[in-house]
């Protein structure tokens, strides 16, 4: 067998881990409830910095799941927070 023609394990995971990001991305594109697509963005984000991580990019994995995957991901979770709708009690309501 040749040697260009060998099965390459971590090739294969890091396409593997691409191919998953990539179908979470589009999960959350999809998505109708706005809490379920920003996990889904975390998860993806999450997924890259494996990526990054298996092609030994250490600290851009490590830049890529602190900032990207937990400070975006945290951000956009607390102005979903701010911003729904409350149900305002109807003895408060004049």
């Amino acid at each position: 067998m040749c040697e260009s023609m060998a099965f390459d394990i971590a090739g294969a995971a890091n396409v593997g881990l691409g191919a998953v990001a990539v179908l979470f991305v589009l999960v959350a594109i999809e998505l109708r409830d706005l809490i379920k697509s920003a996990i889904a963005l975390g998860i993806a984000s999450a997924l890259m910095a494996a990526v990054f991580l298996t092609v030994g990019a250490p600290f851009a994995a490590v830049f890529e799941l602190c900032v990207c995957a937990g400070l975006t991901t945290m951000l956009l979770l607390s102005a979903l927070d701010i911003t729904a709708d409350k149900e305002v009690d109807p003895e408060r309501r004049e």
